[in-house]
């Protein structure tokens, strides 16, 4: 893999004696980050997706070559790495946090500290605590995230005004 990486997980532990680990994932396109063959980094060591399951609110993943529990014990802990995926309308959280949040108006709501995961839709969140729906993202440039909210919620003044 050259290029930047994205991070896209992390391995907790083995599980079983067949050479699965468990894994939390942090990226959105789980079925095109866990098909089979799909080429992973952990650390420096290359790895090839050989089959993947949900388990419980985390994924079982085993890959290619490492079979038993021995194999994968020195996988412990580690964070996974995936080439970007080519793809026009994706959004990385590395691409959001860091620049300026600004509504449909122009108006400037501050930095995008975080990504914070929500069934509905994953929120960002601005200094000072604001969350904001990512289903109301329209684009991002190299400085800010544009987005198109609803009268009220970035603008307390609003609600009290009723």
């Amino acid at each position: 893999m050259d290029g930047e990486l994205l991070e896209i997980g992390a391995i907790h532990k083995p599980h079983g004696l067949r050479g699965e680990v468990v894994v939390s994932l942090t990226t959105n396109m789980v079925a095109e980050r866990t098909a089979p063959g799909v080429h992973l980094l952990a650390g420096d060591e290359p790895l090839v997706v050989a089959t993947a399951r949900k388990h419980q609110d985390r994924w079982l993943l085993a890959f290619e070559g490492l079979a038993g529990r021995e194999a994968v014990e020195g996988l412990r802990g580690r964070t996974l790495y995936a080439a970007p995926l080519e793809a026009d309308d994706e959004i990385f959280v590395h691409e959001l946090v860091g620049r300026r949040l600004i509504d449909q108006h122009s108006v400037d709501h501050g930095p995008v500290v975080a990504m914070v995961e929500n069934p509905a839709s994953d929120l960002l969140e601005l200094d000072g605590g604001v969350l904001v729906p990512l289903a109301f993202y329209v684009r991002h440039d190299d400085e800010n995230v544009y987005v198109d909210v609803p009268p009220g919620l970035l603008d307390d003044s609003a609600i009290s005004a009723r």
